[in-house]
């Protein structure tokens, strides 16, 4: 099974916080893992706003951003795809970034088959719309 992973699921690699466990568990379960190409930039952005609302000390943010840079290059990267993107924003009512990594697993599915991958985001409104398009959302135990 090839997993998908949106930034929030992601990041629960490299910070620990509820649920970083169950991704992975995941990880571990899987042949491989994607992403969106867009999701480096977007989890840099996440990881500074935690350092600037105070969630996060430089220390951690450096080490956070250090270990997701030395790991991209093992991810398997699915390209923006805008129109598709930009559709699934409409029909589900989605943000941009989650838009695309909607569309990007959606991609990646049509690529491999549906029974091939599985999608991982701890981001509900982008979890409805997935399950809506008929991927399989991963559940973290306990919810």
């Amino acid at each position: 099974m090839i997993l998908y992973l949106d930034t929030s699921s992601l990041l629960k690699c490299f910070i620990a916080e509820a649920h970083s466990a169950d991704v992975l568990e995941w990880i571990a379960a899987s042949a491989a893992v994607a992403t969106s190409c867009v999701t480096y930039p977007e989890a840099a952005a996440a990881v500074a706003r935690r350092q600037r609302r105070g969630d996060l000390a430089p220390a951690a943010v450096r080490r956070a951003l250090r270990r997701l840079a030395d790991r991209w290059g093992e991810l398997m990267l699915v390209d923006l795809a805008e129109l598709r993107a930009g559709g699934l924003a409409v029909r589900h009512g989605l943000h941009g970034f989650g838009a695309v990594q909607l569309a990007a697993a959606l991609t990646l599915r049509s690529a491999l088959g549906a029974d091939a991958m599985a999608f991982s985001s701890f981001d509900e409104t982008l979890n409805r719309a997935a399950v809506a398009e008929g991927l399989v959302v991963l559940e973290p135990s306990g919810g």
